[in-house]
């Protein structure tokens, strides 16, 4: 039989426009990553986006609309109430958090820092503020040294996360925190999305944040999605980045970090090519016994973390650019019994005041060989793309 896949390949916080109720969430209107990103390189060379479709969806300047396109593009409006990575990919895998997460504009509670500050023995921390993490790490590196306490900080996500310098407090020490926290935020009900390990050291005089070595300690999803469907279906479920992480493992059967978005590319290149180490990225236990389908879930996390959050629109355009190039080597690998879909999770606007999360419509690109080109318009739900996942496995 025939062997089907699936691959999402999400650019984080890729988002286009402001949706609706975007003031609920703290955002200004003005907010469109990718159209804002454009207007601040004066146009994006982005050749296969643009024959994909995405010029078409709105007036992003430098990319041309097309009459010929070879997918069929559109935009998603999220249902869920939330602005944030794990609420965008819950719902992209078909699950809506009608209940937004808690966040904590004012710091976490005294009982869940001194619970954690027991059972870490950590001694004590610093900061509990919300704080952009770059920024928090340089003020208080001094000070972390001086105590070795953890930085423990917040955004305006829902987020508990912990910062070290790994030189100072071994990596596995920061996951072991890390993993204490996530169970004192479940055991105490604080409905709080991620802990994210934050680990950095310093190079040339400057803490740096280590990307390929942060984990996100995620709530696991409260019901199967589209991911647990094709797991239970005994069929791969490939997850590269923090897709694993996202979903706290569940519905996943093979994973691989990533310590970059060229990373990420390379890795769906050779999933795509049937030459990732398989073996060896297998959870224990996960037995495959169905072959003729399989999903691929990329998740880029650059254009978020290092150019989203620091306000940084040259280096967010030159990200989706370096995407756009290696999308002209994965197009070809497509066959039509493959389904690709570009896609992204919410906005994180680099040109607007703020380094957070904007509340953002996102686009959505589906190509396979011989696929009927069209405009689908506006969608409501991210959750269409597990749908039309399901029916295309299924």
């Amino acid at each position: 039989m025939t062997k089907k896949r699936a691959v999402i390949i999400v650019i984080d916080s890729m988002g286009i426009g402001a949706m609706p109720d975007h003031a609920d969430f703290g955002d200004t209107d003005k907010c469109n990553t990718l159209k804002n990103v454009c207007a601040f390189n004066n146009g994006l060379d982005v050749p296969v986006l643009e024959a994909m479709g995405i010029g078409n969806i709105q007036d992003f300047k430098g990319i041309n609309k097309t009459a010929t396109p070879i997918a069929q593009y559109g935009t998603l409006q999220e249902k869920s109430k939330g602005k944030d990575t794990t609420t965008g990919h819950w719902e992209i895998a078909g699950l809506i958090s009608e209940k937004p997460f808690a966040t904590f504009p004012n710091g976490f509670p005294k009982e869940l820092i001194d619970k954690f500050v027991e059972e870490t023995n950590c001694g004590g921390i610093l900061a509990n503020i919300p704080a952009s993490g770059t920024a928090i790490i340089e003020e208080l590196n001094e000070e972390h040294h001086k105590t070795k306490f953890p930085i423990v900080y917040t955004s305006a996500d829902s987020v508990y996360q912990i910062a070290v310098d790994t030189d100072l407090i071994p990596l596995e020490t920061l996951y072991k925190w890390c993993k204490i926290a996530r169970r004192l935020l479940d055991e105490g009900n604080y409905n709080t999305a991620r802990v994210i390990a934050r680990p950095y050291k310093i190079i040339d005089g400057k803490p740096t944040r280590i990307s390929k070595d942060r984990r996100d300690y995620s709530m696991e999803p409260p019901k199967d999605t589209v991911l647990d469907k094709i797991k239970k279906s005994g069929s791969k479920v490939i997850g590269i980045g923090k897709i694993e992480d996202i979903f706290s493992k569940k519905g996943i059967t093979h994973a691989i970090h990533t310590g970059s978005n060229k990373e990420g590319l390379e890795l769906t290149i050779k999933a795509l090519k049937n030459e990732l180490p398989l073996e060896k990225m297998k959870y224990e236990g996960v037995e495959i016994t169905d072959d003729t389908r399989e999903m691929i879930f990329t998740n880029l996390v650059d254009t978020d973390m290092l150019f989203g959050h620091r306000n940084n629109a040259e280096g967010y355009g030159k990200a989706i650019e370096e995407i756009d190039d290696y999308l002209e080597e994965i197009l070809p690998l497509i066959t039509e019994n493959d389904l690709l879909i570009v896609t992204a999770d919410h906005g994180c606007d680099p040109t607007v005041e703020g380094t957070d999360h904007t509340r953002e419509y996102v686009p959505v690109l589906y190509y396979s060989k011989g696929i009927e080109p069209k405009d689908l318009g506006l969608t409501l739900g991210f959750d269409s793309i597990a749908k039309r996942v399901s029916d295309w496995l299924f």
